[in-house]
């Protein structure tokens, strides 16, 4: 039986030893003179951070707080420009419904953020998770935090071999067991800071864990195999066309992409859809010209793989699209791109272009690349 009192203890004081610095967070020497977290700060780098790592974010959490200091800068923000700064990070829903809810607070809110659970989950893009880290963290509220490095100090404390995502219910009634009713937020901090330093997912340092002697993933010699988790299906691949027409003077057609789905909002090279087959799908190009082959992007989403076959035409000056429209090159490079499609002007475009694309990607020309992930 685990001692939750006790272990609470020993992480909090762990935590106070051993806290990381993050540009969100408030350190605990701070906190005990009084700083409260920022509510605006500490939701921007938990949205940032969905699926995405501490060190990416740390620059971009940056230049998004320097640029937009507050939720009602945020919120006066065009749409067009959050993308463009999110440009890289991925997952783009993530970024329209940053907006939407940055609008909403200030619109709502009077520009504060709601300080509850469930009002926090009423909020565009503030699921479970989200509505619970912020209301611990900026509002000392006692919530039950479980991140996937939550997750896997539960189960190794406890020592719950139940596979995930199955055993989702069972870690969270450990989580909520330890939860305190002081300090809650810095003790989600210090459990997230222990599962990324010390609780690792590979080669857990247990001698230097606060945890050690009351765990029972150790005690039984099964730490470094859990959470254990469930097999996962292969992922399927799917193919479509890109169209990369530059006009004489260098410009590139590009289109925006519907505002929901996959990559919603966001600019693209006209193409086909995408279908899942070892064929590439029919799709007419956007306009008439001599269209040629000059090789693949391949990118990997959360659950497919994608190759398009990119083609390119140069025409004449005075051509006409029937759909998108031109952008000079400066501007097309500085539109809202999603990686994907960085890939596939860095596939269709020559040496000299590439050269001014700040993004540097995987990519192959006039055979197939290596598949990279989202």
């Amino acid at each position: 039986m685990i001692d939750g009192a006790a272990a609470g203890t020993a992480i909090l004081d762990w935590y106070d030893r051993h806290a990381r610095t993050l540009p969100w967070r408030v350190s605990p020497e701070d906190r005990r003179d009084g700083v409260t977290a920022d509510p605006y700060r500490v939701w921007l780098s938990e949205i940032m951070l969905q699926q995405t790592t501490v060190a990416t974010v740390k620059a971009y959490f940056e230049r998004f707080t320097d640029r937009w200091p507050d939720v009602t800068a945020l919120a006066s923000a065009p749409l067009d420009e959050v993308l463009k700064e999110w440009a890289g990070l991925g997952y783009y829903a993530r970024a329209r419904n940053l907006h939407k809810c940055a609008n909403m607070v200030a619109d709502e809110h009077g520009g504060r953020f709601p300080d509850t659970e469930a009002a926090l989950r009423a909020l565009p893009g503030i699921g479970a998770y989200t509505a619970a880290a912020i209301a611990s963290i900026a509002f000392d509220r006692s919530a039950v935090v479980v991140d996937g490095n939550i997750e896997r100090v539960m189960a190794r404390l406890f020592a719950i071999e139940d596979p995930l995502p199955g055993a989702k219910k069972t870690l969270y009634a450990a989580a909520a067991s330890l939860t305190p009713a002081k300090r809650p937020g810095d003790h989600a901090q210090a459990l997230m800071d222990l599962g990324a330093t010390i609780c690792t997912p590979r080669n857990p340092a247990c001698s230097l864990c606060p945890l050690m002697h009351p765990c029972d993933g150790r005690r039984s010699g099964l730490a470094d195999t859990l959470p254990r988790k469930a097999p996962k299906k292969a992922k399927p691949t799917r193919r479509g066309i890109a169209y990369v027409a530059v006009r004489k003077d260098g410009a590139l057609l590009l289109q925006r992409r519907p505002e929901t789905g996959l990559l919603g909002g966001m600019m693209e090279v006209p193409g086909s859809e995408w279908i899942e087959g070892e064929t590439v799908p029919d799709a007419a190009p956007p306009l008439s010209g001599d269209w040629r082959g000059v090789g693949e992007a391949r990118h990997t989403f959360t659950h497919f793989h994608l190759i398009l076959d990119v083609r390119r035409a140069d025409v004449p000056l005075e051509t006409v699209a029937d759909q998108g429209r031109w952008y000079p090159r400066e501007t097309a490079m500085a539109e809202a791109l999603p990686t994907l499609m960085k890939k596939v002007l860095g596939v269709a475009l020559d040496g000299a272009d590439q050269g001014a694309m700040s993004s540097k990607t995987s990519l192959r020309r006039k055979k197939p690349g290596v598949i990279g992930s989202s």
